[in-house]
């Protein structure tokens, strides 16, 4: 077994090592997110469109996709299907309020989702022409061994010019972080430039943060020491997970998001109790099956 890592679990580690466990080692279910599943409906709608010849790439043309694509979204997974919200409930996949979730009228409600999606796929088109763009990859999995450890993710989008340059595009459905948070947003885009320098030879030219939410666009041109910098930061939290795997501290990290954390009522920092480490707890911490993509939208939503 080969250890691996993403985005989205290196994320949860640094956000609390608790929820890392919660999620890696104890696998507890958490109930479906409406914002990160309205944020996968949109992923699919951007990441379609460009099926179609560049002059069919139309704000009307993607918004059609969102009925269908909901659709086959809830075909694979039905739970779902009472993922719905009133339509001036924006919401928000970065984890900045609550969701709603029930209403009695399902098929009004189902529509009013659809017209709040459809939203982000309107600003979309004030940020980027899909006409002029012909991306080389949409929903790239990625992958790169370094010192042992799997690095893994999937990347939205990758543009490739015709000299060879690359650009790595995420769309997300939140808002743009403020200058405090910028670093972490970029991590996630670093840890892909590494792993994409690390197989293609290639350091990206640009990585570009897509906000559909507000309508901004964050972009960072990364170089060598960026990357290797990034590298030595995963390693050192890879040797924090395995350190934690050893000695089963899974301490808590309280914080703002505590808030909407579906586990805060069996966290010791809210006076909750965990459950019982697995016997296999060491073995899961470093499962590499634990690093995919867990949530809709996911960085990988991994």
């Amino acid at each position: 077994m080969t250890p691996a890592l993403s985005p989205s679990r290196a994320s949860d580690f640094m956000q609390c090592p608790l929820l890392y466990r919660f999620r890696v080692i104890d696998r507890l279910p958490e109930p479906p997110s409406a914002a990160a599943a309205r944020g996968t409906l949109v992923h699919a709608a951007l990441e379609r469109i460009f099926d179609l010849p560049a002059a069919e790439r139309t704000p009307e043309a993607t918004i059609g996709l969102l009925a269908s694509e909901w659709a086959r979204l809830v075909e694979e997974e039905p739970d779902l299907a009472g993922l719905v919200l009133p339509a001036d409930e924006v919401g928000n996949d970065e984890g900045d309020g609550p969701d709603a979730t029930e209403d009695a009228d399902t098929s009004v409600h189902t529509q009013a989702w659809l017209d709040a999606a459809a939203a982000f796929v309107r600003t979309w088109f004030t940020l980027e022409d899909p006409t002029r763009l012909e991306p080389a990859e949409r929903e790239l999995y990625v992958e790169a061994e370094v010192d042992g450890l799997v690095m893994r993710g999937y990347v939205d989008r990758l543009d490739v010019a015709a000299d060879g340059r690359l650009r790595v595009v995420d769309y997300k459905t939140g808002r743009a972080p403020s200058e405090l948070w910028e670093g972490k947003a970029l991590f996630q885009m670093k840890f892909y430039a590494l792993v994409l320098w690390r197989t293609r030879g290639v350091v990206p030219t640009l990585l570009q943060l897509v906000y559909l939410r507000d309508g901004q666009v964050l972009r960072y041109a990364p170089d060598e020491q960026d990357l290797r910098a990034t590298e030595r930061k995963i390693q050192a939290l890879w040797r924090a997970i395995e350190l934690a795997a050893e000695t089963g501290d899974w301490r808590p990290r309280p914080g703002r998001l505590c808030s909407w954390c579906h586990h805060k009522p069996i966290c010791p920092a809210w006076g909750g109790t965990p459950p019982p480490l697995p016997e296999d707890a060491g073995q899961r911490a470093l499962d590499p099956r634990a690093t995919g993509r867990s949530q809709p939208a996911d960085d990988v939503v991994d």
